[in-house]
């Protein structure tokens, strides 16, 4: 099997002061062409732990990119690693230096003298062209290994991989064949019953099944060649046994949503409480939901004395259909305030009107508390839109009680 690793460089990398959205995106296109990365690790500024690296990885990958470090300043030393590496000087490459100083005189500018750094290539290295930055890439071969250095700014790094990088790997490893992923997100499933209920499932020979758990969703990957016969049915049998739990395929919920107030043309407000503004706030993240989002409500989580007496759920609800009503909206989605670690959801429509009073099993921080409820509203309303039950199981919640108002309620 074609092993291909990834060392991505620079102490902001290697002590969290960035996150490395490089190394993420890039296994992802990797995995779609055929190229499954088989190590990904990290090296700060220093060139003999870096050169260490890359030798050791070279042992075993055909393939190693290394990320980062090709700028002009002294923290950037990829490119003295590369010719440590290879026991070779660098060289000064006259077509990179006259590239950037042209790229400078469009621009009006002087090329500052530290971006000769940047032209200065191992001896024999090949240099990868960069069509939007200063820093060439090149690739060298090292142990019967390809060593690929790319730069870190990953709109520069992107457009590398995908235009220079990924169709040489194509022509070295031609009999490569693509590979595919598909994605079922599910909300209120643990990672360990989600796995219980997909043990019965006999994979087609190269298929694996994958978990990925985010606060408050946990997304079950199926990992595969692409283009198989055999893929549709085991997704339809994992969707099966993950029930309505299941609240987006090969799209996170969001988008789902929005897709479906478009299709049905439904607007929509939302007043929030206990959630303080969470899922107004979510909801503006897509562009469909945006359009069909009328207005959205933060009220005081505080709990007036005059309404203390009252049954949270009722106040729901009244809160949920007062909302629609006042703005002229479909749907009203509403939260009430925290109570004795309980707090009412309710989603009201011209159709009827659903609410629950949850209280949550384990201690939550305010923001992860606020995500779980807003979610739990959220998807009120997508088993509303996708004719699903109302009330779903979710394991980390307790529902203490519901209430279901049908339409010849609201008459």
């Amino acid at each position: 099997m074609l092993q291909v690793a990834m060392i991505s460089t620079g102490e902001e990398v290697l002590h969290g002061d960035i996150v490395d959205t490089n190394a993420a995106w890039m296994s992802q296109l990797f995995y779609q062409h055929g190229f499954k990365l088989s190590n990904r690790s990290t090296v700060g500024d220093n060139i003999e732990a870096l050169v260490a690296e890359i030798q050791h990885q070279t042992i075993t990958a055909s393939v190693v990119i290394v990320n980062g470090g090709l700028g002009p300043t002294s923290d950037d030393i990829s490119g003295e690693a590369a010719a440590k590496v290879l026991n070779s000087p660098l060289v000064m490459s006259q077509y990179w230096l006259d590239r950037m100083q042209a790229r400078y005189l469009e621009l009006g500018k002087e090329m500052p003298h530290s971006n000769i750094k940047q032209a200065m290539l191992p001896e024999g290295a090949q240099l990868i062209d960069n069509p939007v930055g200063t820093a060439c890439g090149f690739f060298i071969e090292v142990n019967k290994s390809i060593v690929i250095f790319t730069p870190g700014v990953p709109s520069e790094f992107k457009v590398m991989i995908e235009h220079q990088i990924l169709p040489r790997m194509k022509q070295w490893h031609p009999m490569v064949e693509a590979s595919e992923c598909s994605r079922l997100f599910t909300f209120g499933l643990s990672e360990s019953g989600i796995q219980d209920k997909l043990q019965q499932i006999r994979l087609p020979h190269g298929f694996e099944i994958g978990y990925r758990s985010s606060l408050p969703f946990i997304e079950v990957k199926l990992f595969g060649p692409a283009n198989h016969d055999g893929r549709f049915p085991v997704l339809e049998r994992m969707y099966h046994l993950l029930g309505d739990n299941v609240v987006s395929v090969d799209e996170s919920m969001l988008p789902n949503v929005g897709a479906l107030l478009s299709e049905f043309s439904l607007n929509l407000t939302v007043a929030e409480q206990a959630t303080g503004g969470w899922l107004t706030s979510w909801l503006q993240e897509d562009e469909q939901i945006r359009t069909n989002m009328k207005q959205g409500w933060i009220l005081s989580s505080q709990v007036d004395q005059q309404m203390a007496g009252q049954d949270p759920l009722a106040a729901a609800l009244a809160l949920a259909a007062a909302t629609r009503e006042r703005t002229q909206t479909a749907i009203g989605l509403s939260s009430g305030p925290m109570l004795q670690g309980k707090v009412a959801v309710a989603l009201s429509t011209p159709y009827g009107e659903w609410g629950q009073l949850i209280s949550l099993k384990r201690n939550y921080s305010y923001n992860e508390m606020r995500s779980i409820v807003s979610t739990l509203m959220l998807d009120m309303l997508r088993r509303c839109l996708e004719k699903k039950p109302m009330f779903g199981h979710y394991e980390s919640l307790n529902r203490e009680s519901e209430i279901y108002v049908p339409q010849s309620a609201l008459q």
